[in-house]
């Protein structure tokens, strides 16, 4: 089988579900994970396309998703990681790496001080085992209410060596207790359940419900968590009174919402961030 007779092939199945678009961006990842074609059997690539005809996602067909330079292993149960959320990552790495977590504190301060960083709900890991790559120095642990995604953080923390700490835990326990940080950063579910019906067949049937929606009339359910935890869990450091920052990626329609409630929570210095296509989709919030 030829390069080009893979990526027609795959577009004949992915077109009508997806999209030219989308379907160009399949055929290329396929193409790019099964170069070596002489190894890859007719019966392998026949399964592959009956996966991506039944609309199974195309990162769980071939194990792997792409995150910030990373190749993180993803499968049913795990939370398929977004672009987006790159931005999130990139937001926090520019922040710790100019002090500007607050908006006060100076790079030199920061790059002394070992930053201690907790990632809720982390999935596959892709947040935590980001930003411990880009901060070496830094002290990173995440939490994961599921085991079977935290089998897949373990693993690929344990590929980069990345020496993230993991623990199962559930953010909605009022009574968590995990220490004290100098950043806290969730990426929670955040859709609502009404929302599931506008979705394509590919994450509805295949990624893991608990990871992404929540009640029409809760949207904000994890936040309030996240903030009444992260309110008691943040650092303050009397030295140069700096205090930790917490960062969120959050639904476009629910941005304003979210603030506030962090307002309501005690938090002050709220930044709503909008993403590359300037819809607002992160806030970062300190105490």
């Amino acid at each position: 089988m030829t390069h080009k007779e893979l990526i027609n092939k795959v577009l004949s199945v992915a077109e009508p579900l997806y999209g030219l678009r989308e379907a160009r961006a399949i055929a290329r990842l396929f193409a790019e994970r099964r170069a070596n074609f002489s190894a890859y059997e007719q019966t392998d690539f026949a399964s592959d396309l009956a996966d991506i005809a039944a609309a199974r996602p195309v990162q769980y067909v071939l194990g792997v998703a792409d995150f910030y330079d990373l190749e993180l292993a993803v499968g049913e149960g795990v939370l398929i990681p977004r672009p987006e959320t790159e931005e999130l990552v990139r937001w926090i790495l520019d922040d710790v790496r100019t002090g500007r977590m607050t908006g006060t504190s100076s790079p030199t301060t920061h790059r002394e001080r070992q930053t201690r960083i907790l990632d809720i709900g982390t999935g596959s890991g892709a947040i935590a085992i980001s930003l411990a790559q880009n901060l070496p120095q830094a002290l990173v642990s995440a939490i994961d209410a599921s085991p079977k995604a935290l089998k897949y953080a373990h693993s690929n923390s344990a590929k980069y060596a990345t020496g993230v700490r993991f623990e199962q835990a559930d953010i909605l326990d009022p009574n968590l207790n995990l220490g004290q940080f100098d950043i806290i950063v969730s990426n929670p579910p955040y859709i609502p359940e009404s929302e599931r019906f506008d979705m394509h067949d590919n994450v509805t049937r295949h990624e893991p419900p608990t990871a992404l929606f929540v009640p029409d009339d809760d949207p904000l359910k994890f936040y309030r968590a996240i903030a009444r935890f992260a309110r008691r869990s943040l650092n303050f450091h009397a030295s140069d009174r700096t205090k930790g920052a917490l960062y969120l990626e959050v639904h476009e329609n629910f941005a304003h919402e979210t603030a506030s409630l962090l307002n309501t929570e005690g938090f002050v210095q709220i930044t709503i961030k909008q993403d590359i296509n300037g819809k607002n989709r992160m806030i970062r919030a300190t105490l």
